[in-house]
């Protein structure tokens, strides 16, 4: 019971400051940990191998996205559906939940493996993947994505416990799981000179100890989240409830990934530099999305439990604080990344080159990441309600259309690094609009707020 009491947040009553920020913190280490150790990957590669090898291993994040986001995606539908089902107080629907979900894990899992072996040299090739840099990148794809599985139970594990509020426990994962990624990356890229393919078995073999320890805090759990290996089943009342709400949110992840597909071959055309400096850059702005996304996931489950209670009105406050916390926190990293900005890229190359290409795209995109609290927090909330699809058409619009649109007609006409990269900034501002304009609405409307 000690240990339910401390793993366990009560949405439902109370104050909302302290508990949204207790359950987002956690997730934000665990996303920020994560991207260190892929930083770890990149920057390894880049100082101790070479050029071309950053630049293999930095071309593929797309593409990974790409195969994995539909998935990913499920998980979100997973963490709302639970929580929904514990703010109506249906235990037995809970525990149902939990052996369906870790049944889709498995089996979506072991279907991105094999799919991943497939499609690695065509969607590398379709993308302009320059001759330098292509074996490497095909390489460390096929390698990488033998650990789908484990990815797989890690993502949908890490549902089910924040779906009840437990946030830290995923964050303990990751960090041990980090740790080793970034030992077996020294001993195999350097000692054992294996370039990317040391980089890729160093995180399938993290990933497997991650998805290990969240499946042994499952079986260990209390009841009803309790993970019982014999009562590994697919419900179809279930299965239906979590692809309702996680299909859009892949689909959307998807066809976002699809546009980053795009603009990463736009990229590769400038050569294995541009990809390695782009590389290097975008993890500083993975690193401040991270704090966004960790307030946007926040109000995912925050709003599901509160609105399966229909505390109507907490389901607004968690909406404010959300995007109050989100924007604040992405502001402070942003700047002190925009501060130290040569030496942080220093540290994936010494080559002037890829530096100069690093700081144009810090440059252009990096002051305009908050605007992206907009759209991830509201989208959040929406999916918190149980409006799925709505979120999902607006982000493919706002940004996966309007980016390509973007490449093939204003990059086209007017061809430069600086132009590609303000693709970013000018689809985050249009989605934001169009998100935050449909929030204020639908939530209007459901919570039967006067005119």
């Amino acid at each position: 019971m000690a240990q339910e009491k401390t793993n366990h947040i009560d949405m439902l009553s109370g104050s909302l400051l302290d508990k949204i920020c207790l359950f987002a913190l956690p997730l934000a280490a665990s996303s920020i940990l994560q991207q260190l150790f892929n930083s770890a990957d990149v920057a390894v590669v880049g100082r101790f191998a070479s050029s071309q090898a950053l630049a293999a291993v930095g071309s593929t994040s797309s593409t990974i996205n790409l195969l994995i986001n539909l998935f990913v995606g499920l998980s979100v539908g997973a963490n709302v559906v639970i929580a929904q089902f514990i703010g109506q107080g249906k235990p037995k629907q809970v525990n149902k939940a939990v052996h369906t979900v870790i049944s889709v894990a498995l089996i979506s899992g072991f279907f991105l493996l094999i799919i991943g072996q497939f499609v690695a040299r065509p969607i590398l090739t379709l993308m302009n993947t320059p001759p330098d840099v292509i074996e490497m990148s095909v390489r460390y794809l096929r390698l990488y994505f033998l650990g789908m599985p484990f990815i797989m139970l890690y993502n949908f594990g890490s549902a089910i416990l924040r779906s009840k509020g437990d946030s830290k426990r995923p964050l303990y994962c990751l960090t041990l799981g980090g740790v080793i990624n970034l030992l077996l990356n020294l001993l195999l890229v350097i000692v054992f000179k294996m370039n990317v393919a040391g980089v890729a078995i160093a995180t399938v073999v993290s990933n497997l100890i991650s998805s290990c320890l969240i499946m042994s805090f499952l079986i260990s759990e209390n009841e009803p989240f309790k993970l019982h290996l014999k009562k590994l089943s697919l419900k179809k009342e279930y299965i239906v409830r979590v692809v309702k709400i996680g299909a859009p949110a892949g689909l959307q992840g998807m066809v976002f990934s699809f546009s980053n597909v795009c603009i990463q071959s736009a990229i590769n055309s400038f050569g294995s530099d541009a990809i390695a400096g782009s590389a290097a850059a975008n993890n500083f702005e993975a690193f401040a999305f991270f704090a966004v996304s960790a307030f946007s996931q926040a109000c995912v489950t925050f709003t599901s439990q509160n609105y399966g209670a229909h505390n109507f009105d907490r389901c607004r406050r968690v909406f404010r604080i959300s995007m109050t916390c989100g924007i604040i926190s992405n502001m402070i990293m942003v700047g002190l990344f925009i501060l130290f900005r040569v030496p942080l890229l220093s540290l994936y190359s010494t080559k002037s080159a890829v530096i100069s290409f690093g700081l144009t795209r810090m440059i252009h995109a990096l002051p305009f990441d908050w605007i992206m609290c907009g759209y991830e927090v509201s989208a959040g909330a929406l999916r918190g309600m149980g409006r799925s699809m709505t979120p999902a058409v607006i982000t493919i619009f706002g940004t996966c259309v309007f980016r390509l649109l973007w490449v093939f007609t204003i990059f086209t006409r007017w061809r430069s690094f600086p132009m590609l990269i303000s693709v970013y900034p000018a689809s985050w501002t249009l989605t934001a609009i169009a998100m935050l304009t449909v929030y204020f609405f639908i939530r209007r409307k459901l919570f039967k707020i006067p005119s």
